[in-house]
């Protein structure tokens, strides 16, 4: 499999100053990943954690401290111009130029890239009004722009930012029909998101990301297949919570009724012990990317 995008090592690193004078903050910290053809790659983790930082690594906006980037196997920062003909991209929080209207940007990315064949399109599919400035648009309605900027000219990689945020569900589909759409022609996505639901829907794989360190990649179609379940139980009788505290059990949440329990591995010992029970309710189901995702946070 090709990888379109070939993260290395990648360290960023920034002086700040507070009360005890000046420190560095490692907003990256050596992390390691690669994005293949065809995929969509989700880049998970809450503020703070260094994902924005990643992407402007990747898009050359910033520098890295140390470490490599390439894309489509060529490096990032040297050919970083040639790169952008091949890239859409959206940033997490979408800033234009407050006094041009929607047309103005439309008109200005196509005088760098050319003619786009699926401007009009998208700005039918996102319901756009383009004779608007962008000073006066709400923020979906920028968010719109942003993503009409990054798809117009069918970009072979897009690089996206939290791609959905501000827009109703509706056109949140939408979004997602068309990264779809695009996979399905062999193009790459790269998407920044804590949206969990989100990512569980779109991507292919996730890179969990967590104070600057990457510390899990995942495949979205094996989740359900880890041996990691939650059980809920809700009981007609007393119960003892102590009597499913045993190798396994990760973790026991009390309810009025019940008990919430989070187990990894062979579930039979716990069917086993409540077959000694007269039960209301059971709901057994497997791990969500966010239980996977708690997994790697849990603690903080």
């Amino acid at each position: 499999m090709t990888n379109i995008i070939e993260v290395t090592d990648l360290k960023k690193h920034f002086s700040s100053f507070g009360i005890k004078g000046r420190y560095l903050v490692k907003a990256v910290d050596g992390i390691s990943f690669q994005v293949e053809k065809g995929e969509v790659f989700g880049f998970l983790g809450p503020n703070g954690a260094g994902k924005t930082t990643t992407i402007r690594c990747i898009m050359d906006f910033i520098r890295p401290t140390s470490g490599s980037i390439k894309i489509f196997n060529k490096d990032a920062h040297t050919k970083s111009v040639s790169l952008k003909k091949k890239i859409g991209y959206l940033p997490g929080n979408v800033q234009l130029h407050d006094k041009w209207t929607g047309q103005d940007h439309i008109d200005f990315i196509e005088s760098l890239k050319g003619k786009s064949k699926d401007a009009k399109d998208l700005i039918k599919r996102f319901d756009f009004d383009p004779r608007r400035k962008f000073k006066h648009y709400s923020s979906g309605n920028k968010q719109k722009l942003g993503l009409i900027l990054a798809l117009m000219h069918e970009p072979k990689l897009l690089v996206m930012d939290e791609p959905t945020l501000g827009l109703d569900p509706i056109l949140q589909n939408e979004v997602y029909e068309i990264f779809d759409e695009l996979r399905e022609k062999g193009h790459t996505i790269f998407v920044s998101s804590h949206n969990l639901p989100e990512v569980e829907k779109i991507c292919d794989r996730v890179g969990i990301i967590k104070e600057g360190k990457l510390v899990g990649i995942e495949k979205v179609s094996s989740l359900g297949e880890k041996r990691l379940c939650k059980i809920i139980v809700r009981f007609d009788a007393e119960f003892k919570k102590a009597d499913f505290e045993f190798d396994g059990v990760e973790r026991i949440e009390e309810l009025s009724d019940g008990l919430i329990l989070t187990v990894r591995g062979d579930i039979n010992p716990i069917v086993e012990k409540l077959a000694g029970y007269k039960l209301h309710d059971l709901e057994i189901s497997h791990a969500t990317l966010e239980d996977v995702f708690m997994e790697f946070y849990k603690g903080e």
